[in-house]
């Protein structure tokens, strides 16, 4: 087995480093200040710090490196990691990278099932950063982890459809420069169980669809990327062509969407965990507790060595599923992409617990990113589905596979 990167993504890490060191870190505390004297907290990505990382990405070739192809960078999802892994470090990066969620999937969507005029209209904008968009989904009134609840519709009305439904925890969905919402509804409740839904394209200002309020994450409203809403689709009317692909794609289409969406989750978490834990030990260093440095505790040392364990592992296995992905498919990792889905945020939560303990009180505060990360974390074993599904679905696998073996 070969475990060195390649010298395309050597050097790619190497110009990601750099960049994070000379531009990310020191734009945070400019992006708050900015941030704080905008009129729309909302619009975040209008500041001007945003646009400066923004060109500093593109002059370097860090742009749209999700995407392969020729639309994206050309990368292997192996060759990604590594990079997104170091942007995850900062909040700020993947924005400033073209590569942040929601986008992202919504990008790879269009990319794959886009029609020509959809393409030119939403993905070409989307790829040169002009505009952003989300992805609506997740609904208060069924249990969305089974995507086949959802129940807003989509009506065939003429050369038209109607939708009508709600819609909560979109995220992106506040920003006003989100132009654009994917929307997934179902077109025919009497079809085969994953041939009901469907997903189709809606402007932001179409008449009937309204935006009603923030959602926070354990009392964040995460207004610096945009945010996460409750919405409403009243007699929705949007022209037939902002159909994506046929009726009955769409629980193929957010299957599709969702794999990369979640190894891209869970390469950005490792390195939430690499910075997590380079604060911890710079704090245990800091810090003095009855007579000696916290980096002298026992239980601290503990704590660093285990988190040291913890994040080679899951980053051996991200890897292991990102290199699958690129050699047999989405469909053939579908087992390692589960594996990671349920270890990664779960891990990071730990290692994040623990480096909150570290800080004290002040890593309950806004005065570090520790709190901030574990709301975001936290999250994530909801987002993309929760915990339960994905551990359901992997035991059932290996029961077969036992099965068959035996």
């Amino acid at each position: 087995m070969y475990f060195a990167y390649d010298p395309l993504t050597a050097e790619l890490r190497e110009t990601m480093l750099e960049f994070m060191n000379d531009h990310v870190y020191p734009a945070e505390k400019v992006f708050a200040e900015q941030l704080a004297q905008l009129d729309d907290k909302w619009a975040w990505d209008s500041v001007p710090i945003i646009g400066e990382l923004r060109a500093e990405a593109r002059w370097r070739g860090l742009w749209n490196l999700f995407l392969p192809g020729e639309e994206g960078a050309g990368l292997t999802n192996l060759q990604y990691a590594a990079v997104a892994e170091i942007s995850g470090r900062s909040h700020l990066a993947p924005a400033a990278m073209n590569c942040a969620a929601p986008d992202t999937g919504n990008m790879e969507v269009l990319s794959l099932f886009g029609s020509g005029q959809q393409r030119e209209k939403w993905l070409e904008p989307l790829l040169e950063g002009e505009i952003r968009s989300a992805f609506a989904m997740t609904e208060p009134d069924v249990a969305s982890s089974d995507a086949t609840n959802i129940g807003t519709r989509i009506e065939r009305d003429g050369d038209e459809y109607v939708i009508n439904g709600r819609k909560w925890w979109i995220t992106g969905a506040m920003n006003p420069n989100a132009k654009i919402f994917v929307v997934m509804g179902k077109t025919d409740p009497s079809a085969q169980r994953h041939r009901q839904q469907s997903m189709i394209l809606v402007e932001r200002d179409t008449p009937g669809f309204e935006i009603h309020r923030a959602m926070h994450v354990l009392g964040y409203d995460d207004h610096d990327h945009g945010g996460h809403a409750e919405l409403s689709f009243t007699d929705v009317r949007i022209p037939v062509e902002n159909l994506i692909a046929d009726e009955g794609d769409g629980f193929a289409i957010a299957q599709a969407r969702l794999g990369p969406g979640r190894i891209h989750h869970c390469m950005r978490s490792i390195g939430v965990a690499e910075r997590a834990l380079a604060l911890l030990c710079a704090r245990a260093d800091e810090r003095v507790a009855f007579g000696k440095p916290l980096s002298e505790q026992g239980v601290v040392r503990d704590w660093i060595a285990e988190s040291r364990v913890r994040i080679e592992q899951l980053r051996l296995l991200v890897l292991k599923t990102a290199w699958l992905m690129d050699t047999v498919g989405n469909k053939g990792a579908h087992t390692e992409i589960q594996a990671i889905k349920i270890a990664t945020p779960a891990t990071v939560q730990w290692i994040l617990d623990k480096a909150i303990q570290v800080f004290g009180a002040g890593g309950l505060s806004q005065d570090f990113p520790l709190a901030a990360a574990y709301a975001s974390i936290r999250s994530l074993r909801f987002a993309d589905g929760p915990d339960e599904v994905h551990k359901s679905t992997l035991a059932r696998t290996e029961l077969r596979n036992q099965r068959a073996a035996r």
